[in-house]
């Protein structure tokens, strides 16, 4: 299939510094495992998103990069080396994700709460204001900068844990549609992740709610709309749609390449709906710019 030229990018050029640093840390980033199109962009303004318990996972979903095996033990030491990345960053926003994690009892809800808590412990310097990255907000008490979680299916047990630290925002992408769940999610069901964003809404609804589409994978417009609406019912705050682009090889291919005008619409349609802050072009993945909308707060 053909390369449609509103798929083709500007060049950006890639941060040396970031790249280092992250080689010095020994940290992984979702934007290299799962090769995102933005990785040049992102590192290039200093922006990543960390992926924490190692880079391989128990699942293999049919559209991601991200190594699938038997995972390495958990590094105690990670959570601190993500803190000082976010240190010596100057993050006044941060993502952090993790590969899903069957292997151990808590889902790795454990390493995430320590996460977080390494980096809130850290005094970050607001050394961002030559980018776009946006400012920190001190007056909710909050220590340290605004943190996302892009978190796999935990259970309410250990979700509670998380909840429990107040996070700004708590995401969990849907991905597509629920016909298409069998190839592209093959281990996931979608009414488990519907629940499952229900659960933290319900749980805390001063936290950020969040999930993500991609589209072009032979879903039809109806069925992203009804997708829309299942989120919106959830109490979903933030929705991002992006166009699935093949990472590799190994993954499935590309169905459709959707047209621009066809984005704005699920922009104008998600808007319409309630949600806070919608998302919705070719380039947009979950965690890219993913401070714009927590500003909807």
């Amino acid at each position: 299939m053909k390369v449609p030229e509103w798929i083709g990018r500007r060049a950006f050029s890639s941060n040396t510094h970031i790249k280092s640093l992250l080689k010095e840390l020994s940290l992984n980033t979702i934007c290299e495992s799962a090769k995102c199109p933005n990785i040049n962009e992102c590192f290039g303004k200093g922006s990543a998103t960390f992926l924490i318990l190692g880079n391989i996972c128990t699942r293999n979903c049919g559209f991601c990069n991200v190594k699938h095996g038997v995972p390495t033990p958990i590094d105690k030491s990670e959570p601190y080396r993500v803190a000082e990345a976010v240190k010596r960053l100057g993050l006044l926003y941060v993502v952090i994700t993790s590969v899903t994690r069957d292997d151990l009892p808590d889902g790795g809800a454990s390493q995430f709460i320590t996460t977080v808590a390494a980096i809130r412990k850290q005094k970050t310097e607001d050394r961002c204001q030559k980018s776009d990255v946006r400012s920190q907000k001190t007056e909710d008490g909050r220590q340290g900068p605004d943190i996302e979680l892009l978190l796999p299916i935990l259970e309410n047990r250990w979700l509670n844990q998380i909840v429990a630290i107040q996070p700004k925002v708590m995401a969990h992408n849907i991905e597509t549609v629920p016909r298409l769940y069998a190839q592209v999610r093959p281990c996931f069901n979608y009414s488990e992740a519907i629940k499952f964003l229900n659960y933290v809404k319900r749980a805390d609804n001063s936290i950020l709610t969040k999930s993500g589409i991609m589209v072009g994978l032979g879903e039809t417009q109806k069925e992203v709309i009804e997708v829309m609406n299942d989120l919106r019912a959830q109490g979903v705050n933030i929705l991002t749609i992006g166009q699935y682009l093949k990472p590799s090889g190994r993954q499935l291919p590309v169905v459709e390449y959707v047209q621009p005008a066809q984005f704005d619409e699920y922009k104008r349609i998600g808007q319409e709906m309630g949600f806070k802050y919608v998302a919705s072009a070719p380039y947009v993945r979950s965690s890219y710019k993913a401070w714009e909308g927590e500003s909807c707060s």
